[in-house]
């Protein structure tokens, strides 16, 4: 079995400063976080596979080392629905990521399971050049650039340093649920707080995560968008 610090020496080795997604949704699937299943493809008719076997809705992602905001460079595709959208997906994809960055080394398109939408939060953690790594908790999606409401701990932390983190934020109460939504499963995303800060204790080639966003539910929650900064 593939094991973390495999993962990420592999990466350094290549030069690499950053995981490639499914590589850090490896690394978190393996420390126990939830994460949206992911295949990553080579061809159209592999994407096709993949998203029979994860079933339909899916996401699809450009996967390149030289390519790190896909967005940008029109390397994601969301709610893609049947087989022949698929092939086309995946053919627009490496041809947007062409026209990009000609020179860039695109190494195929993740498929990714199209997770159920619902209330949005980050988990993430950088590296204080004081303190260590430093955990942190907010509103996910747009909401962490613009209300920048955050709450902060020094990894390792304890399970009542995760709740605080989680009940210190100003928007606490769109998680207990407001208009109607339902509340939010706190216990999952302090599972995963506990989770993380066990990861970057045990891998200090770990710089910083970002878990932008994590779905969180009525029961349960799953990280739909991972990224894993590396540093010897």
């Amino acid at each position: 079995m593939t094991n973390v610090s495999s993962i990420i020496d592999d990466a350094l080795k290549e030069g690499r400063s950053a995981l490639l997604e499914y590589e850090a949704n490896a690394v978190c699937s393996l420390y126990g976080v939830p994460v949206a299943k992911v295949k990553l493809a080579k061809t159209s008719s592999e994407a096709v596979k993949n998203a029979d076997e994860i079933g339909y809705p899916v996401v699809l992602k450009i996967v390149s080392p030289d390519i790190l905001h896909k967005s940008d460079a029109g390397g994601v595709i969301v709610n893609v629905k049947s087989a022949d959208e698929v092939k086309e997906g995946f053919n627009k994809i490496i041809n947007n990521a062409k026209q990009y960055k000609a020179e860039a080394n695109v190494l195929g398109v993740l498929v990714q399971e199209m997770a159920p939408s619902s209330t949005e939060v980050i988990v993430g953690m950088t590296k204080d050049p004081t303190w260590g790594p430093a955990l942190m908790f907010g509103l996910g999606g747009i909401f962490v650039e613009v209300l920048k409401d955050v709450s902060f701990r020094v990894a390792p932390i304890t399970e009542r340093d995760a709740n605080e983190m989680v009940r210190e934020i100003k928007a606490f109460k769109i998680l207990e649920g407001i208009r109607g939504q339902p509340p939010a499963d706190i216990d999952a995303i302090v599972d995963i707080l506990l989770k993380i800060s066990k990861l970057v204790m045990e891998n200090p080639k770990i710089d910083e995560i970002d878990l932008n966003p994590v779905f969180v539910y009525e029961d349960g929650a799953k990280a739909v968008d991972t990224r894993i900064l590396l540093k010897e």
